[in-house]
């Protein structure tokens, strides 16, 4: 599960400021012209507090099912920060507030 919160990590990482764009799912395939109404820098600050708070939270079960001895716990905050990050990530950077006004 530690593998899972370094991917995070990274992702975060590269998408914030390596400007890996075109790993965030519908700004790649938009046209120049559509993808210009949108603050992509913002949106890429959302994907990376995000990434990193799923990271976090994986973290934290990892130590926490080590220090009980406990692997379910491992497992119980690592499906909870997916179910938890994906609807956060995907209400916040589908919000109007990322969209420029024209």
């Amino acid at each position: 599960m530690i593998v899972a919160a370094i991917v995070f990590i990274l992702l975060g990482i590269l998408i914030k400021y390596g400007k890996f764009y075109f790993l965030i799912a519908g700004y790649n395939t938009m046209p120049k012209k559509e993808q210009e109404k949108y603050n992509i820098k913002g949106i890429a600050s959302v994907f990376t507090n995000a990434m990193f708070g799923m990271a976090l939270l994986i973290i934290i079960g990892f130590l926490v099912a080590k220090w009980f001895k406990s692997p379910k716990i491992e497992d119980y905050t690592f499906w909870s920060s997916i179910l938890i990050g994906v609807p956060y990530l995907l209400i916040q950077a589908n919000s109007k507030k990322y969209k420029i006004k024209e």
